[in-house]
């Protein structure tokens, strides 16, 4: 963009503050500030529970909170967010590192917030085949013996952490509906799973109880395995309350099957929520990846608000500051609908539009 001047007095400071600030060439596809900047003065739980929605929520994680003041006032902000979700501080190798020695210092971290801010918990999670603490995953353990340390695992995290939401079980199958292979299916077999949600159930009969997974958001054989083990599971009488929709998505690949499946699980008696969303991109952003990314986001949130029984959205990290996309997805991140300097991107106004529709 040039500047032209008239007045000659000014010539000098101009010619200076345009070679300082590098402005971009209009058209060059550069973000500017002002574009990626939301618009809505709406707020984000606010306009979930308007929706009918139980909340909006975020992911979190203990070294942002004690790092971060402005992070962490954002989060605590409960019209924005209604519910938080632990990234790591309830998982396996954070809460009993050693057989028997449970530690759940991080955890309370998170549920105090919770409590102080008047938002929903969700435990996240007690059963998964990663971030388990070499005591278990290279045991040797037999069957009987891992029933035992795994039931005694779950009763005893989801008896501190009662009245939550739980993803009981978590990624239990691979992209082809087979179940995946992990130290609990290895040793015990697929009945790890009506073990798990039972000593869940006994440890806190009010508990929401959740099997949670990635790739079942739109119609496919993954899903179709989905709904096949939570029917199987009612059929038994094993405790089963929602099925989790991950919902890590790549820019403009979001399901167009994603309001049907939500509505065929909901189907077989059970609740749906969105639990990990984000919507990653390869970099660097343009005002066309922002403006695909905003809608991406409105079409998640409004097949969610449509559904009666998906009971609420939750996103893995509400700030690309803190996102574990560009570690994992080499070239691609800013998958968040805050920026890294925790602003409120286009992708916020699609999240109001969605629970609008």
């Amino acid at each position: 963009m040039k500047v032209f001047v008239v007045h000659s007095t000014f010539v000098s400071l101009l010619a200076w503050i345009t070679l300082t600030f590098a402005l971009p060439q209009a058209g060059s596809g550069t973000v500017t500030a002002k574009a990626r900047a939301a618009t809505s003065t709406a707020r984000s739980n606010t306009a979930a529970k308007a929706a009918g929605k139980l909340y909006f929520g975020s992911a979190t994680d203990n070294p942002f909170l004690d790092e971060d003041a402005t992070y962490k006032a954002i989060l605590s902000d409960n019209t924005l967010f209604g519910q938080l979700s632990p990234e790591n501080a309830m998982k396996w190798d954070a809460t009993e590192p050693e057989q028997g020695v449970f530690t759940f210092t991080n955890g309370d971290v998170i549920v105090a917030l919770a409590q102080a801010n008047g938002q929903i918990m969700r435990g996240h999670n007690t059963v998964w085949g990663s971030q388990l603490p070499s005591w278990v995953s290279d045991s040797g353990f037999d069957n009987a013996t891992l029933i035992s340390v795994m039931q005694n695992h779950v009763s005893t995290v989801i008896g501190h952490y009662k009245g939550q939401i739980w993803d009981v079980v978590n990624e239990p199958f691979n992209d082809d509906g087979t179940l995946a292979s992990n130290v609990f299916f290895e040793t015990i077999g697929p009945t790890y799973i009506d073990l798990a949600l039972q000593a869940a159930r006994a440890a806190d009969p009010d508990a929401k109880l959740y099997i949670n997974d990635f790739n079942i958001e739109g119609e496919g054989v993954k899903a179709t395995a989905m709904a096949n083990l939570v029917s199987d599971l009612k059929s038994r009488g094993i405790p089963i309350d929602g099925i989790g929709l991950e919902s890590h998505f790549i820019l403009g690949e979001v399901p167009t099957t994603l309001q049907a499946q939500m509505e065929a699980f909901t189907a077989l008696g059970v609740e749906v929520a969105v639990t990990e969303l984000d919507i990653r991109m390869t970099l660097p952003e343009t005002d066309a990846l922002l403006a695909q990314q905003q809608t991406d986001f409105q079409n998640v949130v409004s097949a969610c608000t449509a559904v009666a029984d998906c009971v609420g959205v939750t996103v893995w990290e509400y700030t690309d500051k803190y996102s574990w996309v560009p570690s994992t997805f080499a070239g691609q991140g800013d998958a968040d609908p805050w920026d890294e300097n925790l602003e409120m991107k286009p992708a916020y106004d699609g999240i109001i539009a969605g629970f609008s529709s």
